[in-house]
């Protein structure tokens, strides 16, 4: 089944509202707080969706009022992974989190690391997972800005490493 150049167009042009250009992030960020709105933030490449990540998704969508998602762009990812690394450019990626209910918002940073984008952002809350803890890369940056981290106990056995290991496993057909 193919779509149809209006369902498409319609599709992005919904979708296009979540997504928020990287130059744009601290007057986003701004309204946010004019709004006492509660900003949490979630970065990561998320290149292959797999159930961590949509848990991951879930609870950080309950820690506030608003759920901003930063992706790695492309260089990042390959800077930080690999070099064969990201399968999704930052595109589709943009897309297939914009798509999420639970999420607000989308957007990305260029560096290999989050920090930056954070202090510029200064979310109320920033979520990772418990293999960085609470000591994580972005600790400092986010309690400088007045935030708090949340962290998230990761479902066992999920990886887009395993995800990419598996595909490659099977058989040609």
């Amino acid at each position: 089944m193919s779509l149809s150049a209006k369902s498409s167009s319609s599709f992005r042009e919904a979708i296009s509202k979540k997504i928020i250009p990287s130059e744009g992030l601290a007057s986003f960020a701004a309204k946010v707080k004019k709004g006492n709105k509660i900003l949490v933030t979630l970065n990561g490449s998320f290149d292959l969706l797999h159930p961590g990540h949509f848990e991951m998704i879930h609870e950080a969508s309950c820690q506030g009022d608003l759920l901003l998602i930063l992706l790695n762009s492309d260089a990042s990812i390959k800077a930080y992974k690999s070099p064969h690394r990201p399968i999704r450019p930052l595109e589709e990626r943009l897309l297939q989190i914009a798509v999420l209910e639970r999420v607000d918002f989308v957007s990305w940073f260029e560096e290999t690391d989050p920090c930056r984008v954070l202090a510029e952002v200064q979310p109320d809350v920033h979520v990772n997972g418990n293999e960085y803890g609470e000591e994580c890369i972005e600790a400092d940056v986010v309690r400088e800005g007045g935030g708090r981290l949340h962290i998230v106990s990761l479902i066992e056995g999920f990886s887009t490493t395993n995800l990419i290991k598996k595909i490659q496993s099977l058989p040609c057909d």
